[in-house]
C-alpha cells in the first residue's frame, strides 16, 4: 500500500511504508525507565506517539539536509541510589541475548560514533558506565577513548547540546557494552546538517582510521546526490539507524552502501536462548526509490533499495541503561534505533572483518547465523511487499538480529 510520496533530491523519490507489526508501545511496567528528554511525547494518534513515559531527545528535523538524533528517553525512572544496579539492560544482558564473544574479541578494532554538537562530559560519563559494569577502563590518556571535532581535532569542539549529548552517551555506552576491547572514537559534527555529519563520517574513516562507524540519526528531506558519497567507504562498515517513525525511510540509512539497522523488542524468555524478540512497532522501513538495490538484496516487491538489513533491541520498554550528566541526572534508560545502530556496529567490530566486506552482503548469505524475528506478533503487517509473517527478511527487522558474529 502506498501511503506517502516524498521527493528526495532532484530525481530521488521515497515511498514510505508502514512498519510491520511489532512490540507495541512500551509501558511503565516494562524493565527500566529513563530521564526526561527535551521533547515531550506527542499526543496519541501522532506518528511519533510511543507512550506517555517516553520522550524524544531531539525534535523532528524538517528542513532540507537536517538530521535528528533518534534517542528515546524513558521518563519514569526513579533516581538511582548509590550501590544499586541501574535499570534497563546492561552489557551482560546484551552480550547474552546476541551470543557475543565480547570478553575475548575486538582487540585493536576502532569503532567511531558520529553525532552533532558537543557532549562536554562524554569522557567522564563513559568512564562511570564502564566502571559500574566492570568493563575495562577506556580513557583519553591511553587513547582508548577519543573525542574529536569534525576536523579530527581534540579541541575546538562545537556548541554543547543537551539532546544530542544523551545520544552521544548512548552511542559510546553501547559500543562499550558490546565491544569493551575496542577503541572508541566520538566525532562531533559542528551542526546537525547532513553536510557536517557526512564530513564527520569522512573524518572518522580517513583521519581516525575507524573500522566501523555508527550513525544514530536520520533525515527525511535530503537534497542533492552528493550526500551518500560521505557514507560510501569500501573496506569500512557504516551503520545507520532506520528511524523511529514507523512508516518512513530516510538518510543515511536509505543510502545503498550503508547497513540500515531496524529495531526489536527484546525480552527474557524460558527458551533455550533465554530471550525472545518481536519487531518493534516504531521501526522505520520502506522502499527507497532511485537508490539502487544491491544484488544480494531479495526481490521483495521493491525494485530499489529496501530498508532494513539487520536489527537489534530498540523498544523503549525494553531499553538499555546509559549514563549522562550533561543537563541530565546520570542514569537513564534509552530506546529507539539509536540503540540498535551502535550495537550492530560493535558486532561488526567483534568480527573484525570490515576490511573484507561489501556493506551488508554477508547478512543476506544463505545460512547466515542470525536470529529470525517474526513480524506481526503484536500488530498487523500493513504492507505485504515488505513484510512476511514467517521466517526470512522483512522491512522492520531485515534479516534478523545477531546470533554470534559469523554473519558479520
Amino acid at each position: 500500500m502506498r501511503t506517502r510520496l516524498r521527493s528526495v533530491g532532484i530525481t530521488a523519490l521515497i515511498i514510505s511504508l508502514t512498519a510491520c507489526g511489532g512490540g507495541g508501545v512500551p509501558s511503565a511496567g516494562s524493565p527500566g525507565g529513563g530521564f526526561a528528554g527535551a521533547n515531550a511525547a506527542p499526543a496519541r494518534g501522532s506518528i511519533y506517539y510511543y507512550a506517555p513515559n517516553v520522550r524524544r531527545e531531539c525534535p523532528e528535523a524538517k528542513a532540507p539536509n537536517v538530521m535528528a538524533c533518534l534517542a528515546l528517553s524513558r521518563t519514569d525512572v526513579p533516581a538511582i541510589k548509590p550501590g544499586t544496579t541501574p535499570g534497563g539492560y546492561g552489557p551482560s544482558d546484551l552480550q547474552s541475548a546476541y551470543n557475543l564473544p565480547s570478553t575475548t574479541a575486538g582487540q585493536g578494532q576502532i569503532v567511531a560514533v558520529v553525532d552533532a554538537y558537543d557532549d562536554p562530559n562524554a569522557a567522564a560519563d563513559v568512564a562511570v558506565y564502564r566502571s559500574t559494569y566492570g568493563l575495562p577502563a577506556c580513557g583519553t590518556s591511553d587513547a582508548c577513548f577519543q573525542k574529536v571535532n569534525e576536523e579530527g581535532q581534540s579541541s575546538n569542539y562545537p556548541t554543547a547540546n543537551s539532546g544530542w549529548a544523551v545520544e552521544e552517551s548512548l552511542d559510546v555506552d553501547m559500543v562499550s557494552a558490546i565491544c569493551p576491547k575496542c577503541k572508541v572514537v566520538l566525532v562531533e559534527a559542528t551542526s546537525n546538517s547532513l553536510g557536517d555529519l557526512g564530513k564527520s563520517v569522512d573524518t572518522a574513516v580517513k583521519i581516525m582510521k575507524a573500522d566501523v562507524v555508527s550513525n544514530s540519526y536520520i533525515g527525511y528531506t535530503a537534497h542533492g546526490p552528493g550526500g551518500r558519497l560521505y557514507y560510501r567507504h569500501p573496506g569500512h562498515i557504516i551503520t545507520a539507524a532506520g528511524g523511529d517513525t514507523g512508516y518512513k525511510v530516510g538518510e543515511p540509512a536509505g543510502f545503498d552502501d550503508v547497513v540500515a539497522v531496524g529495531g526489536t523488542q527484546l525480552n527474557h524468555a524460558t527458551s533455550s536462548r533465554g530471550w525472545s524478540e518481536v519487531a518493534w512497532a516504531g521501526t522505520g522501513s520502506g522502499c527507497v526509490i532511485s537508490r539502487r538495490k544491491k544484488q544480494w538484496q531479495p526481490h521483495d516487491g521493491c525494485a530499489w533499495r529496501s530498508m532494513n538489513d539487520v536489527s537489534a533491541d530498540a523498544a523503549p520498554g525494553t531499553g538499555v541503561a546509559i549514563y549522562d550528566t550533561y543537563d541530565h541526572n546520570g542514569w537513564g534508560i534509552e530506546g529507539g534505533t539509536s540503540v540498535a545502530s551502535p550495537i550492530i556496529a560493535s558486532v561488526y567490530a567483534l568480527a573484525g572483518n570490515a576490511g573484507h566486506l561489501h556493506s551488508s552482503e554477508t547478512l543476506y548469505a544463505p545460512g547466515a547465523s542470525l536470529y529470525d524475528v517474526t513480524v506481526g506478533s503484536n500488530g498487523t503487517c500493513m504492507h505485504k511487499i515488505l513484510c512476511t509473517a514467517g521466517p526470512g527478511w522483512d522491512g522492520p527487522t531485515g534479516n534478523g538480529t545477531p546470533n554470534g558474529i559469523s554473519a558479520f
